[in-house]
């Protein structure tokens, strides 16, 4: 990770050089390919304050540009660095939840399913849902009507989904 500290009318002290380094040392916790960190201070006598700004380039995110103005600049410094450390962890954080699921743990599941369902084969009988655009609920009933399906899933007009079965009395159908 390249680090480069810019003063812009102030002078650099070692203690806040290093105060800085320690700052962005904090950053590695987080594991994440931090190509460069700049960080920027510029003073402003009139108004008798600071101004930090921490500039990070990251693989595979957008610059993050984190600017924090006060009096103090160490608690500048402090919180432009919280700020940072919220994003980079925000981040970390997604990469971590996203991982993708092994094909050897997929199988595994796969198998379980299999095996629940063959405990119920003699009383579930598959069907097959065939989804096209969205019908009236009277031409799914002549639909349902003319096949040997029990039930039908369709998107009514209004894009709800709706299931139309036959029901238990001859002749009856029910709709959700």
């Amino acid at each position: 990770m390249n680090t480069s500290i810019v003063g812009r009318d102030i002078k650099l002290t070692d203690s806040i050089k290093e105060y800085v380094n320690g700052s962005i040392e904090t950053f590695k916790k987080y594991n994440l390919d931090i190509i460069s960190v700049t960080s920027t201070i510029v003073g402003d006598d009139k108004a008798k304050s600071f101004t930090f700004e921490f500039s990070l380039n990251i693989a595979n995110i957008d610059t993050v540009v984190v600017k924090q103005k006060d009096k103090d600049l160490y608690a500048a410094i402090d919180i432009a660095t919280d700020r940072v450390s919220k994003v980079l962890r925000r981040h970390n954080d997604k990469i971590t939840a996203h991982k993708a699921t092994k094909f050897s743990e997929a199988i595994e599941v796969e198998d379980k399913i299999a095996k629940e369902l063959e405990k119920f084969e003699e009383e579930i009988i598959p069907q097959r849902l065939v989804s096209y655009k969205p019908i009236d609920i009277e031409e799914a009933l002549e639909e349902l009507k003319k096949s040997t399906a029990q039930f039908k899933v369709f998107y009514d007009k209004d894009d709800n989904m709706r299931v139309l079965y036959k029901a238990n009395v001859a002749g009856k159908f029910g709709l959700y």
